[in-house]
């Protein structure tokens, strides 16, 4: 169920935001050793946001997952979403926050119940 939200200050119009989507959320269950049908990612632009007082292109990211997160896996992640965002967004890797939250299953919900 691992679900990674990004927002940046970068517009995504006229952006494949499709291949964003997909390699993101590849890379997230293949690092987390999930299938992907459970990975969710959630993609907003043009949201305002300023980082180190500029408001060059930035963004930050928040990955929940049950399990799988630990300090190696944790940097993989950082990498490769650094990776999309810089190659898909000109987001510079230095202007890119990541945060990890490791959750158990009856502290979300899905398909009317938790897991």
């Amino acid at each position: 169920m691992p679900c990674l939200n990004l927002s940046t200050n970068v517009s995504l119009e006229g952006v494949d935001t499709s291949s964003i989507l997909s390699e993101a959320s590849s890379s997230v269950a293949k690092l987390l050793g999930k299938p992907e049908a459970y990975v969710m990612i959630v993609l907003k632009g043009s949201v305002p946001m300023a980082f180190g007082g500029t408001e060059q292109p930035a963004a930050y990211g928040e990955l929940l997952s049950i399990g799988g997160l630990n300090p190696d896996v944790n940097k993989k992640l950082s990498s490769a979403i650094a990776n999309i965002l810089e190659t898909k967004l000109s987001v510079p890797k230095s202007r890119f926050y990541l945060k990890f939250y490791d959750t158990k299953g009856s502290n979300l919900g899905w398909n009317g119940s938790t897991f």
